[in-house]
């Protein structure tokens, strides 16, 4: 059985590229583990830090394990760059554990495509800095970041 397309597809253009990134980002602040696992091929391969991922079900448990951990977790990508059925992106988050220590975690990842525009390899190197509190910079509601709320670059990120 096929997946169903999941537009836009591959080959990317600027605008095709930024609207995936921004579906990518709007899937993980859902925090659905299911859900967010449909955008990525059966086989899907993964690399996140130092943990090796393959398929939709260890993406599932990977996920779940990591919004578990990683309360109140709220996500902004942005497009870095793009060619064909890759793109490469920027990203941080804010999240805190359970014993509320805040941390703001900064990365980039790579990604590639299939024809149905299903991500079949995510490359992700991420570092974690701690932060106080008071140093947060995405206060939405837990969920879709507003299309008005500042972008990476608009934060200095």
């Amino acid at each position: 059985m096929t997946d169903a397309p999941r537009p836009p597809l591959p080959p990317f253009t600027r605008e095709t590229a930024a609207e995936k990134v921004r579906q990518a980002e709007d899937g993980w602040n859902s925090r659905d583990p299911e859900k967010v696992a449909l955008a990525y091929t059966v086989d899907s391969r993964w690399r996140n830090r130092a943990e090796f991922v393959e398929g939709r079900d260890e993406i599932v448990a990977f996920l779940t394990r990591k919004w578990r951990r990683e309360l109140e977790y709220r996500l902004i990508k942005e497009l870095w760059a793009f060619e064909g059925n890759r793109i490469a992106v920027r990203f941080a988050y804010e999240c805190h554990d359970d014993s509320d220590n805040w941390f703001r975690s900064y990365g980039n990842e790579n990604w590639e495509f299939d024809d149905n525009g299903l991500m079949r390899t995510r490359y992700a190197c991420i570092n974690d800095l701690p932060i106080k509190e008071s140093e947060r910079l995405y206060h939405w509601p837990l969920g879709r970041r507003p299309d008005d709320h500042p972008g990476l670059g608009d934060l200095g990120l």
